[in-house]
């Protein structure tokens, strides 16, 4: 891959809507794995918008007790640290999840890293600790494998003793917070990325942080310059951390709602359905079929990029749900009679 070139991501919203000629307010767009829940973020305050961001306005403070380590930094999201983390790294053979988010592996092409792909079988099977650099996303995206803290540690163990790295990306972790790596941090070459994106449901505000190892956070921090969050990202993420009340009943929602949607897969694909509690994703042949079925109806998934599954977010209310249920009562006895 070229230094230019990026992956294509989930959404493609604006597109769909353009090429099909529908009007916005016709869709349903389940593309993405941000919580259609979110939390109602208030208006910050005139004063927030008009001072240069506050490293002392108590972000750090509320991360850290809600990750439960304090060796962290606030990221313009967690996209940006993974696209600066491999240029702090020396020329590495890196092994990584595949299929997994793609822009780990550009990331670390651009940067010169030779980049091996891995499966959840042959990770589970001990062969990314031969590598210089391991990267995991836990729970992974698209297939949902969840990694155990112990078997991560374990891996850890053996590529620091060689100077090595674990990166893990746990963009998807706050509603399974007993499988963080977060408590056991800090350790010398574990880096852990979070993001208020997808179980906050504030993707807009683009922030995220990045836990661990302090020698790799102080590069991290030079590198990305000052004044790299606003100030009312800040503000918001702030008071959506400390909102321990919100966190239980929305992980307590997300893992009601995430079954429900597997059980409506399961009902119309013989296929395995996998996923987390913020998608579920079926693996099937027939994904790009159904994959442009759906869209004439005005619902948009995810096609994976090798197109051998599709991503369903989650429906954001009852007539989601029941719409949902109904169009795929109604293309999927036509696919699956091809």
């Amino acid at each position: 891959m070229e230094w230019w070139q990026v992956p294509r991501h989930d959404g493609s919203f604006n597109t769909m809507v353009r090429d099909l000629g529908l009007s916005e307010a016709d869709w349903l767009d389940l593309s993405t794995g941000v919580n259609p829940h979110g939390w109602a973020a208030p208006t910050p305050p005139p004063s927030v918008w008009q001072r240069l961001p506050d490293v002392h306005d108590g972000l750090l403070e509320a991360a850290r007790e809600y990750y439960g380590t304090d060796e962290l930094r606030p990221v313009p999201g967690s996209q940006a640290a993974l696209a600066v983390l491999p240029w702090l790294c020396k020329r590495s053979r890196v092994g990584m999840i595949s299929p997994g988010y793609a822009e780990h592996r550009a990331a670390w092409s651009r940067a010169g890293h030779d980049v091996v792909p891995l499966s959840s079988a042959q990770l589970a099977g001990g062969a990314g600790t031969a590598f210089d650099v391991l990267v995991i996303i836990n729970p992974n995206n698209p297939d949902g494998t969840l990694f155990e803290p112990e078997a991560l540690l374990e891996w850890h163990a053996r590529l620091a003793s060689r100077g090595g790295w674990l990166v893990v990306d746990e963009a998807f972790m706050d509603a399974l917070v007993e499988h963080s790596l977060a408590p056991s941090l800090p350790l010398p070459g574990l880096i852990v990325l979070r993001s208020m994106d997808t179980f906050f449901g504030l993707a807009g505000i683009r922030l995220g942080f990045v836990l661990g190892d302090p020698a790799v956070l102080e590069r991290l921090e030079a590198a990305l310059g000052p004044w790299t969050v606003s100030g009312p990202a800040r503000w918001v993420a702030r008071q959506a951390l400390a909102d321990g009340a919100w966190q239980v009943r929305m992980r307590q929602r997300l893992a009601a709602e995430s079954e429900r949607l597997a059980a409506l897969l399961q009902r119309h694909f013989s296929e395995r359905v996998v996923g987390t509690s913020a998608f579920r994703t079926v693996l099937t042949p027939e994904a790009s079929a159904i994959h442009e079925q759906l869209a004439h109806e005005a619902i948009l998934v995810r096609l994976l990029d090798h197109q051998e599954g599709l991503r369903f977010g989650l429906p954001p209310d009852e007539a989601g749900w029941e719409r949902l249920g109904r169009v795929l009562d109604k293309i999927c006895p036509a696919v699956e009679a091809r």
